[in-house]
């Protein structure tokens, strides 16, 4: 009995040596990673295991996101759970090369996993094809045709194809005939009949070797490359804040230890916030669907997120001296990209006629552009790299309108906002920076409690404008249900007073018993903690919560999402006890309709273009209400426009843009009122006094006046018997 070759020993040390150092720098550049991230924060301790495996379930191994585009999520799926499938395979593939016509011991199922291979083997194929034929002939512009996305479909064609032929010329070598079996193969091993068997075993080799090569540059390349999602995906999903969704978390500034509030460093991010920046698959589906990169914004959150785990990786490098590249930086990390589209960027106004969608009229390419104008790293020293200016500029934090549309398309589930309102914080309470319109805003809260500065004793003036309505105060009826948070638009603004008034009539009319604060209501400050100033909205939230305790409230209804938010998912941070409730005049309003409180006998002749409000609806998950209401409206047509429910677009009033000047691209407004235009109806219907007063100033930028703008309050109003 002999022992094996000298040629065989060289061949097995050499597949040893080359697997060895694959394994080495897939190890080291996830290691290295985790360092980086390291430098954060720490996130502290991690608590609803049930809950957070539930999630990871159903987004990891369900693809429930994904799927929210159905052509790139069927097509991810397959390869997907393709790579799970094939895995097998590959081991035996690998084996073959080592032991001449290897199987696994499956018995009689053999043929039928042989089977599953080539079909499988093929699917990842049309697949990955598929998936270049979207990004570099349909060229959808979300998606960045770039060396690392054609890197990856070379990778992924080149492992299938090597399969296929490896096995096709095994065959003709150990004299195989095509089967049933191995249909794929076997095409290629027909196609291949005039090779005779020595050169089989040479063509054998040769595809085994180049699939175990591309294997193990394709296991080297993940960590360094935008498909470092594969590894870090599942573990930002796992432990991503569980709870309401984008919740902002607070600043213990009773810490004296405290330097700074606010990030104003990478390193001064959370660790699961640098989880984040690893996790992000660069598909650009949170910018595909951002309001301000569909109106010709600066701000693109894929950009944010990338820009800044390029900075992370350059100062990583710098404070531990270890380089996060072991294929060198050309593959691992270009230093910028240029967007190919015909598009010019604009930032300071659209070209004359401006329309970039005709049917939805909106459109990311300007951004794109100008963003890959832009993505280039400065060569100055990293240390001396300011996180905001040098890497994400002040333009593109304050076009953010907090709407969450970045966060619910997200598949790997990044928090796009924590970013953003850690560095508004640093802006506002480090350095005092912020637009000049939002610093009279902030002045008027801190003077008057209101965004114009009007007098606080004003604020219950609204009363005398309807004294028909019973509108008791505090004070006046110590015994109610219901707590009415009137809010500073509906007690200031002339627009907003008249779904105040509404509602008033409504509650009247299904005898609630509710009671106001009257000149004692402060601002709940959501605008004021979504601006960055965390100081005053802590402030305000806790003389708030004292009031709530001291007339002992159970029940709070407000006509504003943005307070109903803050009340019900912030608050409790600050004291405000479990047993207090919160709702939302539609909810209220869907309760008294459902107990036949209220008589709706008036036929509303409307064709209604709903618009979700993105407080109601993506924070909150509340979308089926108000439509139940306009359904029961006697006489209302309900019109769903192209964008609604979780994809609605936003008004482009959050995150404190009501109080700022747009003056880049096209108003998000208007784009909204046109995509609303386009149902053609009679009338835009609201649950928001913010978004209102936007679809109104819009329909009139667009001279629809024929087009009349209501809250869901007034339209039950006027169906009133």
């Amino acid at each position: 009995m002999t022992g094996p070759s000298l040629s065989f020993i060289i061949f097995a040390l050499v597949a040893a040596a080359v697997s060895a150092y694959g394994v080495y720098a897939f190890v080291y550049s996830i290691y290295i990673r985790y360092r980086f991230m390291s430098l954060g924060q720490d996130t502290g301790e991690f608590k609803d295991w049930g809950e957070r495996l539930r999630v990871t379930s159903r987004q990891v191994l369900g693809h429930t996101k994904l799927l929210k585009d159905q052509k790139s999520g069927v097509m991810h799926l397959f390869i997907f759970y393709g790579f799970f499938i094939v895995q097998l395979g590959a081991f035996e593939l690998i084996i073959k090369g080592f032991i001449l016509d290897f199987q696994w011991p499956f018995g009689q199922l053999y043929p039928f996993y042989t089977l599953s291979q080539e079909f499988t083997v093929m699917a990842v194929l049309i697949a990955i094809l598929y998936a270049a034929y979207r990004r570099f002939i349909e060229r959808v512009p979300r998606l960045k045709p770039n060396i690392n996305a054609t890197l990856v479909i070379y990778f992924i064609a080149g492992l299938m194809l090597s399969v296929l032929l490896s096995l096709a010329f095994e065959a003709r070598w150990i004299g195989l005939e095509p089967s049933w079996i191995r249909p794929f193969s076997s095409m290629f091993e027909m196609i291949f009949s005039f090779v005779g068997a020595d050169m089989a075993k040479g063509l054998f080799y040769f595809f085994w070797w180049v699939h175990l090569l591309i294997l193990l540059a394709f296991m080297v390349y993940v960590p360094q490359s935008k498909h470092a999602h594969l590894l870090f995906a599942p573990f930002n999903i796992l432990f991503s804040r569980m709870g309401p969704p984008s919740k902002m978390l607070p600043i213990d500034f009773s810490d004296e230890t405290a330097e700074e509030f606010g990030i104003g460093r990478v390193e001064q991010f959370t660790r699961g916030e640098l989880l984040d920046l690893y996790s992000c698959v660069e598909c650009g589906r949170c910018t595909n669907m951002c309001p301000g990169s569909n109106t010709g914004k600066m701000l693109s959150p894929m950009h944010i997120m990338t820009k800044i785990r390029d900075h992370l990786n350059e100062k990583g490098e710098a404070i531990t001296s270890k380089s996060p590249w072991t294929t060198g930086r050309v593959l691992g990390n270009p230093k910028g990209f240029v967007h190919e589209m015909e598009d010019v960027p604009f930032a300071h106004g659209a070209p004359e006629g401006f329309d970039p969608d005709p049917t939805l009229h909106t459109g990311i390419r300007p951004t794109l552009r100008t963003q890959g104008a832009s993505f280039h790293l400065k060569e100055d020293e990293v240390m001396n790299m300011n996180l905001i200016g040098d890497v994400v500029t002040e333009q593109e934090i304050w076009a953010c309108t907090t709407c969450r549309n970045c966060e619910d398309q997200c598949p790997v589930g990044n928090e796009h906002l924590s970013l953003i309102y850690g560095m508004r914080r640093h802006l506002v309470l480090m350095e005092g920076s912020m637009p000049a319109e939002a610093q009279r805003m902030v002045s008027n809260y801190e003077r008057q409690s209101n965004p114009w500065g009007i007098s606080r004793k004003a604020r219950v003036n609204w009363r005398e404008e309807r004294p028909n309505l019973d509108v008791p105060t505090v004070k006046e009826k110590a015994d109610f249900e219901y707590l009415f948070w009137v809010g500073s638009m509906g007690s200031y603004d002339d627009r907003s007073k008249k779904i105040t008034f509404d509602f008033v009539k409504i509650m009247n009319e299904a005898g609630i018993s509710f009671a106001i604060l009257g000149n004692q209501e402060r601002s709940t400050g959501d605008t004021i903690r979504r601006l960055g100033n965390e100081y005053l909205f802590q402030e305000l939230a806790e003389k708030n919560i004292s009031l709530i305790e001291k007339y002992n409230v159970k029940k709070i209804v407000t006509i504003d999402p943005h307070i109903y938010n803050v009340i019900k998912n912030e608050y409790p941070d600050f004291g405000l006890g479990e047993d207090v409730e919160i709702f939302h005049h539609t909810q209220l309003i869907a309760q008294l309709i459902s107990e036949n409180k209220l008589s709706l006998t008036n036929e509303v002749d409307e064709r209604v273009a709903y618009h979700d409000s993105c407080y109601l609806g993506r924070y909150n998950g509340i979308y089926d209400v108000p439509r139940d209401i306009l359904q029961a409206i006697p006489g209302v047509t309900l019109l769903e426009m192209a964008r609604n429910k979780e994809d609605g677009l936003c008004c482009g009033a959050g995150g404190a843009r009501m109080w700022m000047e747009e003056d880049e691209g096209v108003r998000v407004n208007e784009t909204r009122v046109k995509q609303a235009l386009n149902r053609e109806p009679t009338a835009i219907g609201s649950n928001c006094p913010y978004c209102l007063t936007m679809m109104s100033d819009g329909v009139k930028a667009m001279e629809a006046e024929e087009v009349s703008t209501y809250d869901l309050a007034e339209l039950v109003a006027k169906a009133l018997g």
